[in-house]
Parts: C-alpha cells; sequence; structure tokens
C-alpha cells in the first residue's frame, strides 16, 4: 500500500490531501486543512468518503497540525485509515533552495540549501523549513520528500537559463533563471497529450494563472521556457508581487523614499502587482471594478494580459510554432475575460476562441473555434497529484534524491 500525504503549508496554516496511488485510479482518500495555527481557536476542516467535521481548537503548531491530521484520518467514524503507520510519507510542493533542485528526502542538506534561499523566496521557504525541521523531530520514521518546483526546468537550454552577468555569479551562487510553478505546468505536459488521443509530440504553452502567475514552454513533454526567473517574484505581475522589475529603479527609490532596502523589497514582494497597480488583489474583485468603470483596475487587466501575450509571443517562437495553449490555475481557468482578451487579434497565427465556449463549460475543455489551427483548452491543474507520484518515485527508487 502506498498513501502519501500530500502538504502545503503556509506561516499558520497546513493543508493536505491523502493520495492512494497503490489504487489505478489514484484516489484522493481524505482532505482538509487547518487554518490560524497557533491561535487558541484554529478552524480544523476534514473531508473523506465516509463524512466530513469542522470545528475550532487550539493547534500550537505545525507538529501539533500534523498529529491532528494522523488522528483525522484513522478516525473511527470518519477516518479512511487503520492506524497512522499506513502513510507512507509526507510530500512537500517545495519552492527553492541554493543550487539544489528534483526530488530529495528531506536532511540536513536539503534544509540548509531551501534555508539559504530563504530571503529569495521569502513567502515560501522559512514557514517549510521551519515545519520540516518540526516534523523531523516530531514523527522521525515518517519519510518527508521535497518535490522542488524548479525541477520541471532543468531541461530549459542553458542559455535561457542565463542572465548576463558574470559566469560565477550563476555557476557558484545559483543565479539564473530557475522557473518555477513545476508541479502545475508538469501536470499539464501529462494531461494535454491525454486529451488529445496521446500525442508526445507535442508543442504547448501552458498559462498558469492565479494569484501567481507563469507561463511556460513545453516541447515533447520537456520545460524548454519558463518566464519566472531567479525568484518567484519575477516574469507577469503577480496578485501582490512585482513580476519584472528593473534592479537599477532600486538606487532611486531607495534615495526618495527613505525606505530602507528590505522595506522597498517588502513592498515589491507583498504590495505591487495587481494590488500595487489598483489595491485589490483577486482579479474578481479587480475584473468587477472595471466594468464598474475604475479606470486603475482597468490598467491592472491591461499591464496583465499585455505582459502574458509579450511571453506567448516569444515562446511561440522558442518553440517554433504552438500546438496548444491551455490556460490553468485559478484565473487561467475561470476567468473568460483574460483569456478573451489573451488571444485576441491572434488569428494570424492560428489562434482562434469560440465566445460561446470560451464563456462557459466543463472546467475541462476546449475553448477554440473549429476553424483555429492551435488548440486552447482550460485544464485544471493537479499539483498535489504531481508531488505524490514523484514521491512515490522516489521512495521505489530506495535512493535520497532523484531529477
Amino acid at each position: 500500500m502506498v498513501k502519501v500525504l500530500i502538504a502545503n503549508l503556509g506561516s499558520t496554516s497546513f493543508k493536505y490531501r491523502l493520495f492512494d496511488l497503490s489504487d489505478p485510479a489514484e484516489p484522493v482518500l481524505a482532505r482538509g486543512g487547518i487554518e490560524r495555527i497557533g491561535s487558541p481557536s484554529a478552524r480544523v476542516v476534514v473531508k473523506t468518503a465516509r463524512g466530513e467535521r469542522e470545528s475550532a481548537q487550539l493547534v500550537k503548531d505545525h507538529g501539533d497540525a500534523v498529529q491532528l491530521c494522523l488522528e483525522q484520518l484513522t478516525d473511527p467514524e470518519i477516518g479512511v485509515l487503520a492506524d497512522a503507520s499506513e502513510v507512507t510519507a509526507i510530500g512537500f510542493k517545495a519552492v527553492h533552495a541554493r543550487n539544489l533542485t528534483g526530488v530529495h528526502l528531506v536532511d540536513d542538506a536539503v534544509l540548509e540549501a531551501m534555508e539559504a534561499f530563504a530571503d529569495v523566496a521569502p513567502a515560501h521557504n522559512p514557514p517549510y523549513t521551519k515545519a520540516m525541521r518540526m516534523l523531523r523531530d516530531r514523527f522521525p520514521k515518517l519519510p518527508l520528500v521535497a518535490a522542488f518546483e524548479t525541477g520541471f526546468h532543468r531541461t530549459i537550454p542553458e542559455a535561457r537559463q542565463r542572465y548576463a552577468i558574470p559566469d560565477a555569479w550563476a555557476t557558484e551562487l545559483g543565479v539564473r533563471k530557475w522557473g518555477f510553478h513545476g508541479a502545475s505546468h508538469r501536470y499539464i505536459s501529462w494531461r494535454v497529450p491525454e486529451l488529445l488521443g496521446g500525442r508526445k509530440d507535442l508543442k504547448i504553452i501552458s498559462c498558469h494563472l492565479g494569484g501567481s502567475s507563469s507561463l511556460a514552454a513545453i516541447d515533447g513533454g520537456k520545460s524548454v521556457a519558463c518566464s519566472l526567473g531567479m525568484s518567484p517574484q519575477s516574469g507577469l505581475p503577480h496578485n501582490n508581487r512585482v513580476g519584472e522589475f528593473d534592479v537599477f529603479a532600486l538606487p532611486p527609490l531607495l534615495r526618495e523614499t527613505g525606505k530602507s532596502l528590505e522595506e522597498i523589497l517588502d513592498v515589491l514582494a507583498n504590495h505591487s502587482g495587481l494590488h500595487g497597480l489598483c489595491e485589490a488583489r483577486d482579479l474578481r474583485d479587480i475584473e468587477a471594478a472595471a466594468a464598474g468603470g475604475d479606470p486603475r483596475a482597468e490598467l491592472a487587466i491591461g499591464v496583465f494580459v499585455d505582459s502574458i501575450r509579450h511571453y506567448l509571443g516569444a515562446f511561440m517562437v522558442a518553440l517554433g510554432g504552438v500546438d496548444v495553449i491551455a490556460f490553468t490555475g485559478g484565473i487561467g481557468e475561470n476567468s473568460s475575460r483574460i483569456r478573451e482578451e489573451v488571444c485576441r487579434g491572434l488569428g494570424w497565427f492560428g489562434i482562434e476562441l469560440d465566445p460561446s465556449l470560451n464563456a462557459s463549460g466543463d472546467a475541462e475543455r476546449k475553448v477554440s473555434a473549429s476553424s483555429s489551427r492551435v488548440q486552447v483548452w482550460t485544464v485544471p491543474t493537479n499539483e498535489e497529484l504531481v508531488v505524490a507520484r514523484q514521491s512515490r518515485a522516489l521512495l521505489d527508487s530506495g535512493r535520497t534524491s532523484m531529477d
């Protein structure tokens, strides 16, 4: 039996899904989450095929959160496990580490590499490394697997991974275009060929659009370009992160605002992106404001769409053409306006949407016109399944790491 618990961590949250990978259907046996960890009244939710439950209770830390999760999974009334030892491993969709990528059993070296890049991925690495250290101490016999988002993009040609900086900065310090959202883009590289009859030679542009956004160019199942660079703050504008930004804007910002470098970086990482342009973070709110005539909301949408189209054009060139454009992520799957504006006027490239299909339908559907040479799809991603499969592959290999 192979049952892998996939954890999604925040500084005060813990969400999970339990996959049974010994079943060919790879079902989710349970899912749940805990919010406001550390508060006297954390919100605790669990749902299984046998029932669901919600409560409020004290959960002191992530170690207690995992312990509570295991108790939920073995609960006599709604649990799906006879014993907590049935959990084979805990898998993590890890983000970044210095000169380290791929899939790894979590040990001191992995944690130190992640901590070395804590300031490169400040929203992700600190809560993950803190929780991982705690879980290693609390559950020493339970394997922890880190599947790094950067791993999928290691097939990108070296010239596209490099900045025009001194060579040692890249080779020794790891300053390069790493690319992220690897689990989501990897899933698209699997799922789209299945939808098109199992073709292995497809040229795909995967548009992961959500709170954090990126595009990836996929050729024959392998990543050959990604809009994200050294950090998850780069590329497209995100809901509250800046995206593309000229570092030589920093000196005048430091001089004119009187802020420290740390304060400026905090603004760029937490108060910029769509939020910086129009003070709203959720695209649903921004689209509603734009429909009501708010010019700043309209500007935010325009900046976002223009950046998507910029990378879309670049990646069509990188691929030498495109067979499928796949929209995924919360925005990619649900915003018909963004898909319409991204694809508007691209008939010359063989990209045409069907307005009625784009407006509504199944979550997974083709939205391009019958006359469109390039197929356009909405495809809900499944990053947790990707990490579960990667975790199982590592454990089956008997190794401590793999690409």
